[in-house]
This record gives structure tokens, sequence and C-alpha cells, in this order.
């Protein structure tokens, strides 16, 4: 089965004719195209807008698909958290950060106060 329609190819075969006549732009900034991929794409994007059989962009497909999977896993979220505390411990550890460490300042300035503190009962 075709994954493109016969429009889509010939948006794209026109768009490829415009980048070597040199009169293709890009969006916004309007600079001329120089790229055949970046003339492709024009040319399946305007054939999307036209309503050709084009397939979804791949960063659209991720994205449906990602939520495809956040909707199974939180109706399925026993298999989900079996599958998560199966991890060994050494990766647990790995994946943790150390604390941070105060400053050197710091501490000087709290054993400061505690002297002073300590002067002021006495």
């Amino acid at each position: 089965m075709a994954q493109y329609g016969k429009k889509a190819q010939g948006k794209v075969r026109k768009a490829m004719h415009e980048r070597k006549r040199g009169t293709l732009k890009s969006g916004r900034s309007g600079k001329t195209v120089k790229s055949r991929k970046q003339a492709i794409a024009i040319g399946l994007s305007e054939a999307r807008k036209a309503g050709a059989k084009v397939p979804a962009k791949k960063s659209a497909r991720t994205k449906t698909s990602a939520k495809k999977r956040a909707t199974k896993s939180s109706t399925h979220t026993s298999s989900a958290t079996k599958t998560r505390s199966g991890t060994s411990s050494a990766r647990k550890s790995t994946t943790r950060k150390t604390p941070a460490r105060k400053s050197p300042a710091r501490k000087s300035s709290t054993r400061k106060r505690v002297a002073r503190k300590s002067l002021r009962k006495a």
C-alpha cells in the first residue's frame, strides 16, 4: 500500500523544480531554500494542507503514541509498578543525587554564632 498519494507527489515535484530554479522560499524568513531535504519537506507540508494522502509528521506521531501509552499505563497501574520495582539496587544508587555539601564559609559563620552566644551567657 502506498504511503503517499499522487497529489503529494505532484506538490513535492513542484517544490523541487522551484528549488532548482531558485524561486522556492522558506516560511517566515523568506530565505531561498538550497537544501533538497528542505524542499521535500515544504512540498509535503503543502500537500498536507491541500488534503493529500501524506503520513503524519514524525513529531506528531510520537506525541500521539505517547498519549496512548500514558492512557494505557494509567489504566494498568499494577503492571507498571511491578516493572519499576524490578530495577537493581546498583542502578537505583547511581541515579540518586548526592546531597549538596555546605560551603566552609557557612560552617564558620555558624561556629561564630555559637561562640558569641556562649560568651553572652557567661
